[in-house]
């Protein structure tokens, strides 16, 4: 089976900063066609450019929690590089919560942040693929890959929400997988541990004792770098693959294999 993503169309959300433009930039430099998705356009505009008609990359800003805008997102791939055969959901947010608070919105937001935007971008794309592969016996039709965390499985008190659903993620990806399998149709997920994102540089800017914590906490002793990620998300999207699907894939330098107590979940 070949590694290759060349010549296959993806959609790449959160792909404005950190990880999510590691993984997209990374798949574009391998010939993948690569649709750049994010709310922040300027950002957008910054990594690949305003004129990108010839090139293997465009982009489109949006909020994805809206559905007009996920069907729009869909349709711009479509018109600009006619077929979808990846997906990746790198889309994702973390923020605090008060476990104490009964007001305390940050579960709902999280949920239908880190959630319901992937879901409902995964059933979309699922559909295109399912009807671009008509006529097709055999092969991969399609390949979606969650971004996760080891939140799902090690957490801590102040980012109770963000466990919440990145476990809900996790169990998205086994549902999704069984639904999807018959269609030819895999999906997977990386859940990660402390990864150099745009969200955890600016915790590290405030607390610098808390990069002490997670290196302390963590086998490898290190905090990876996004790239790191990429080549793992690239091996679940190609037919290297082709017989797993469902499964959570664990990318932390060791982390959850120590004791969690005191370990910041990030």
């Amino acid at each position: 089976m070949s590694f290759s993503i060349a010549g296959k169309t993806a959609i790449v959300t959160g792909a404005a900063n950190g990880i999510g433009l590691a993984v997209a930039r990374h798949f574009a430099d391998h010939g993948a066609n690569v649709m750049f998705a994010d709310m922040d356009e300027s950002r957008l505009i910054d990594e690949v450019g305003e004129n990108t008609d010839d090139s293997n990359v465009r982009y489109f800003a949006g909020d994805l929690r809206e559905r007009l805008t996920i069907a729009n997102l869909l349709s711009a791939t479509i018109d600009a590089f006619e077929n979808v055969d990846i997906l990746v959901n790198g889309c994702r947010q973390v923020i605090h919560s008060d476990v104490l608070d009964p007001e305390d919105r940050a579960v709902e937001t999280m949920m239908n942040q880190n959630l319901m935007t992937s879901l409902r971008l995964s059933q979309y794309v699922a559909k295109r693929m399912i009807k671009q592969a008509e006529g097709q016996e055999e092969g991969q039709v399609g390949s979606i890959v969650n971004l996760s965390s080891i939140a799902s499985r090690r957490t801590h008190p102040d980012l109770m929400a963000f466990s919440i659903s990145t476990a809900a993620v996790d169990q998205m990806t086994r549902s999704l997988a069984v639904a999807l399998a018959p269609h030819r149709i895999r999906v997977n997920a990386v859940a990660f541990g402390s990864v150099m994102s745009a969200s955890l540089q600016e915790v590290l800017k405030e607390n610098a004792e808390y990069r002490q914590q997670i290196e302390a906490k963590t086998p490898m002793g290190r905090i990876a770098a996004p790239g790191e990620l990429a080549d793992a998300v690239q091996y679940l999207a190609s037919e290297g693959s082709g017989f797993m699907t469902g499964q959570v894939l664990t990318l932390d330098g060791g982390r959850t294999l120590l004791d969690p107590v005191g370990a910041p979940a990030h």
